[in-house]
């Protein structure tokens, strides 16, 4: 296998840029803390399983397929809490398939589960430091099943991909150019090209890693079910604008569709494909419809003064949610008393920028407004240096006065798409609520002689 490398000690991220990235594929038998295992993927999935349970059909975000058909309603097949774990999963499956082989793909994974995605991000922000960090968010991708192969095939991403193994065996097979002469993308019956390609097999704890270049699929290396993660970075532009997120936020449920954010929007519909030149290099005389609308609601965002907020907004959503969009939801906020000590959170950047009207706020890829002048935000936020425990009442002192300074609370609710929160005690203290909830803040208890509680205030950060 002269393609591969095999590596028996731990990641290291500066040999790995230098010898493996965008060159190679490399497999890691032993990394140190892995951003996954198995009983908080499992959990993950029941989450991402959600939205399709009790629908008329599966939600974008999750494909199940059985044998080679795919399945459009398979509500009652998808991971339930009642199920355990992935054993109880797989037992009931048998039952419901009678012993049929299965394939169960959850995309935008990292968006379900606030844990899950912490570590993703923690894990990978050292390549960041190294490469950069995506333009386009990467994805991440559970895979699990006793599925033959891949559901599409043999196929070529433009991601680099890193495959985590959680349990199970799997085989991956690649080539280093597409194996066939035909014009079509992905083959399901690649008998006939198997002699060209090298395959390796991943089992529980391994991490392997491949170029955005080669072909490959996923295969069953035995008959019982094999889970494992891929978390896929952006290497070769899509063709399509980059601009969904400004007019509207991504759900994650629907970051299976390719038309996912343009879909949502209202007046744009769905698709912002920019046409290449004729055969004889011309541009097209006149913008697709799609592109129109959208150039005439960006004028109106100008005209408005809204343009400059969005991008704004867009701008420290991607700096603080650490390479993987769209992130968790915030946890609900509670309300903070004067005596509750916060702290700003190890690792997670509080940023800031001015806007129209106030400044913008953002932690873990979420943005609040707030009517407060930078220089009280600038004053609240060096009060919190250092990781600094303060009382909520002190920072309110800080930022906005003694008690009863200011008007009273007037009703918004401080998010980036809605006016914003007032710059009084009341304003104030619903903003470090609202921190706490985007996890950007922790209370801690005992006035930080104790250990601090969970950013979300439950076991598992869900």
């Amino acid at each position: 296998m002269p393609d591969l490398a095999v590596v028996d000690g731990d990641l290291d991220w500066d040999t790995f840029v230098a010898s493996y990235w965008d060159r190679r594929p490399v497999l890691y038998r032993a990394v140190s803390n892995p951003p996954f295992e198995e009983a908080a993927t499992f959990w993950t999935a029941v989450l991402a399983a959600e939205p399709s349970r009790g629908g008329p059909a599966l939600t974008p975000n999750a494909q199940f397929t059985v044998e080679r058909f795919q399945r459009v309603e398979a509500g009652d097949q998808l991971p339930a809490g009642d199920d355990g774990s992935f054993d109880g999963y797989q037992e009931r499956l048998a039952d419901l398939l009678g012993g049929r082989r299965y394939a169960l793909v959850m995309n935008c994974f990292h968006a379900f589960d606030y844990g899950l995605w912490s570590r993703q991000r923690l894990f990978f922000a050292p390549l960041w430091q190294r490469v950069g960090l995506p333009y386009v968010s990467a994805i991440t991708t559970m895979f699990h099943g006793t599925y033959e192969h891949s559901p599409v095939g043999v196929h070529r991403d433009r991601y680099g991909t890193f495959m985590f193994g959680l349990r199970g065996r799997k085989r991956m097979r690649f080539w280093t150019g597409r194996p066939w002469s035909e014009p079509v993308t992905t083959v399901l019956d690649y008998a006939p090209y198997r002699s060209e390609s090298f395959a390796v097999e991943i089992g529980p704890g391994d991490l392997l890693y491949w170029p955005a270049s080669y072909y490959h699929v996923g295969e069953s290396a035995g008959t019982e079910p094999a889970t494992s993660v891929n978390v896929g970075i952006p290497r070769e532009a899509s063709g399509v604008l980059a601009a969904p997120e400004l007019f509207a936020d991504v759900d994650p449920v629907r970051i299976g569709d390719p038309t996912a954010g343009l879909g949502q929007l209202d007046p744009v519909p769905a698709a912002l494909y920019a046409p290449g030149p004729d055969p004889d290099g011309r541009l097209p005389d006149a913008l697709p419809a799609s592109l129109q609308q959208a150039t005439v609601q960006l004028r109106g965002f100008a005209r408005d003064g809204e343009l400059r907020d969005r991008t704004t907004a867009l701008s420290l959503r991607f700096w603080t949610a650490g390479g993987f969009r769209p992130v968790p939801p915030p946890a609900p906020a509670r309300r903070l008393d004067d005596a509750t000590p916060v702290r700003t959170v190890p690792q997670t950047p509080l940023l800031w920028s001015a806007a129209e009207t106030g400044t913008m706020l953002a932690a873990n890829g979420q943005v609040l407004r707030t009517a407060v002048r930078p220089a009280g935000v600038r004053r609240l936020l060096a009060s919190l240096a250092g990781g600094r425990v303060v009382r909520v009442g002190a920072l309110l002192d800080t930022v906005v006065g003694g008690p009863g300074s200011g008007a009273a609370r007037s009703g918004a609710t401080g998010s980036d798409r809605t006016a914003p929160l007032p710059a009084t005690r009341d304003g104030v203290r619903e903003l470090l609520a609202l921190l706490v909830g985007c996890r950007g803040l922790v209370s801690v208890p005992n006035g930080g002689r104790g250990a601090a509680s969970k950013p979300d205030g439950t076991p598992e950060d869900r």
